[in-house]
């Protein structure tokens, strides 16, 4: 690269530097911020966050003193397990380049993770504040789960062993129709796909060519808090709160908290779990069923007797038959030979 010299300034007169044209110096700088930075980790604040149509993820980074822009391509925000959001501490891990267009660098990110777990657990922790000041997770808001549902909807992934292990739990105890939306559980399209499904089912007319579940259920199996980390979206949690369908939660293991799980009319422990609060064990009911009928049985055969019983201690009380018509017997033998003999007198 050909450089003009500072301390020698040739005001007007010739020189022997290259003239660059502005495309070949801004891939000259291009190149040289690229070599000098290859890989880089840049530890900040998330500022503005952007999503263009085509899916590119535009967000500044910045401390208190100052701010670089930075861009992730569609197919590499699609692999991020935790989505940068405005306000949360980051690691962005890429590399440093150039925008020729407007004389800007920028860090093309490849990856973002939380500046440790206390930073993502203090952004979960404001975001179930706020949801909770405005009466999402409140238990006046939550709706009965239907006793004995007709048809089920699950919202999971449609491989795996959690949609398995819940129409064999369901098999188990009470076979019910069920309608499986399938969704993403983790990454980049599962908070929309979630919400897409929620509000999908909602919108089933009652009666027609697809039935309206009576109860749905959201599962996905354990991870760690990035991999769970869809469910703690804000969209998927108004979601929740606003579906007219009774909804259970069955995210992660037992341990495992989402904010879906607080905005749902029921949380299970697990999603065979969710699957054994929604339906009844079929076999207890039988025999419930059938206890009652002895029961019943048992208490119309005793009320029967009790009244035979009443009724023979009350015949019992009476006098008998001969002894009532005694008297009119006779007074009736009176009247005939009276009567006989008033016929005769007057023949």
């Amino acid at each position: 690269m050909d450089l003009i010299d500072d301390d020698e300034p040739r005001p007007g007169g010739p020189t022997n530097a290259h003239d660059f044209t502005v495309s070949e110096l801004s891939g000259a700088v291009k190149r040289t911020l690229e070599g000098e930075f290859g890989r880089v980790r840049v530890r900040g604040e998330v500022g503005r966050v952007v999503i263009a149509r085509t899916g590119h993820m535009y967000f500044d980074l910045k401390d208190d003193r100052s701010v670089i822009a930075s861009v992730s391509w569609k197919g590499q925000v699609a692999r991020m397990a935790v989505r940068p959001e405005e306000g949360m501490e980051v690691i962005a891990t890429g590399r440093l380049t150039t925008y020729g267009p407007q004389s800007k660098y920028q860090l093309q990110v490849e990856n973002v993770e939380p500046a440790g777990a206390g930073a993502l657990m203090a952004m979960l922790e404001a975001r179930r504040k706020k949801l909770a000041a405005e009466g999402l997770f409140d238990a006046a808001r939550k709706r009965p789960v239907p006793f004995l549902p007709q048809v089920i909807g699950v919202v999971t992934s449609p491989s795996g062993a959690v949609i398995r292990d819940i129409l064999h739990r369901l098999a188990d105890r009470f076979p019910r129709r069920v309608i499986v939306w399938p969704v993403a559980v983790q990454g980049e399209r599962c908070p929309a796909d979630v919400v897409r499904a929620i509000e999908g089912f909602n919108a089933l007319a009652p009666g027609g060519p697809v039935p309206r579940p009576d109860v749905l259920i959201v599962a996905r199996g354990g991870g760690s808090i990035e991999d769970l980390w869809g469910f703690n979206d804000e969209a998927v949690v108004r979601a929740a709160a606003a579906s007219d369908i009774p909804l259970i939660s069955a995210v992660g293991h037992e341990t495992d908290t989402t904010l879906i799980d607080h905005a749902a009319d029921l949380r299970a422990p697990t999603p065979t779990a969710a699957a054994e609060l929604a339906v009844p064990v079929r076999a207890d009911l039988l025999a419930h069923v059938a206890n009652l009928g002895a029961r019943l049985h048992r208490a119309g055969t005793a009320s029967a007797q009790l009244r035979a019983q009443r009724l023979r201690d009350l015949a019992r009380a009476l006098p008998r038959a001969d002894a009532l018509l005694a008297t009119p017997v006779q007074r009736l033998d009176r009247a005939s030979d009276r009567f006989a003999g008033a016929l005769r007198a007057l023949a």
